[in-house]
């Protein structure tokens, strides 16, 4: 692998790593990076998509002990299958749509253009949401996760089906559409997160079996554990800045960061300044 690679292997494995929980759509920066750098190779989804592994297992990290209590547990306590059942609940839509769009989605949808519209639509549901969140506390009627429902779980699956849109936002979905249902910010979160888990592996499991004849490439895979090992490293430390963060703050910062960078995309872009 030249050293080239080798730079936008990392640039892109960090982009991942930042952005993947963040509500600002890490598919969405991914193939602008990506434009930018001049990565426009077959391979570049497959690649996208498997570096986000790398920073759902971030997740994994951070959230071990949970989720080894949930393992154990799960015969015989409630709360884990609960949670369990509820995370299976808002996992089908996204196999069931995943599957139907994902070539459709492929060929259209993955350009600057429609993320950066996505990113900016986006950015105006978080305000909304704040806003609500804020002025209507009362309809805030789940606190923890020990609280999510089966309705409540598809609600948030069906939201996060948007996120097959690049620029929408997988974490972004589900943490605002959770606060929308009536989550706390802190539990919406934790869901995301947990539901991020099996989402992300069906989806490399899914595009490594649609695409894996790019595999075979044998500069590939050299690339992919460049950009898997940033990917991991990077997200690690952002999920532990994103619960402390949560914890005393709001998304608005996000959303206004979304409709000036999507604004800055539309703008570049029609005046050529910068060729996305």
């Amino acid at each position: 692998m030249t050293l080239d690679l080798f730079f936008t292997a990392f640039i892109l494995g960090l982009v991942e790593g930042l952005t993947e929980f963040l509500p600002i759509s890490s598919t969405g920066h991914l193939i602008l990076a990506g434009s930018l750098l001049g990565y426009n190779e077959d391979s570049s989804i497959t690649f996208d998509i498997v570096i986000q592994l790398g920073a759902i297992l971030a997740v994994c990290w951070e959230y071990r002990r949970r989720l080894w209590n949930l393992c154990t547990t799960l015969p015989f306590d409630r709360a884990s299958q609960r949670l369990t059942l509820n995370l299976f609940i808002a996992l089908l839509p996204a196999i069931v749509l995943g599957t139907l769009l994902h070539s459709f989605l492929k060929a259209h949808l993955f350009a600057p253009t429609p993320v950066a519209c996505a990113l900016i639509v986006g950015g105006f549901i978080i305000l909304l949401a704040e806003r609500r969140y804020k002025n209507r506390p009362a309809t805030v009627r789940i606190q923890t996760l020990d609280d999510i429902g089966w309705r409540d779980a598809l609600k948030i699956g069906l939201a996060q089906t948007l996120a097959m849109i690049p620029g929408t936002s997988r974490s972004g979905a589900t943490i605002i559409g959770g606060m929308l249902f009536g989550l706390s910010r802190i539990a919406a979160t934790e869901f995301s997160f947990f539901l991020a888990i099996p989402t992300m592996f069906a989806a490399t499991c899914y595009s490594l079996y649609k695409d894996s004849q790019m595999l075979t490439s044998g500069g590939l895979a050299s690339f992919l554990s460049v950009g898997f090992i940033t990917a991991f490293i990077s997200a690690f430390f952002c999920v532990r800045w994103l619960l402390r963060y949560i914890s005393h703050h709001d998304f608005v910062p996000f959303a206004w960061y979304r409709l000036g960078f999507g604004l800055l995309i539309l703008v570049t872009s029609y005046t050529g300044i910068i060729a996305w």
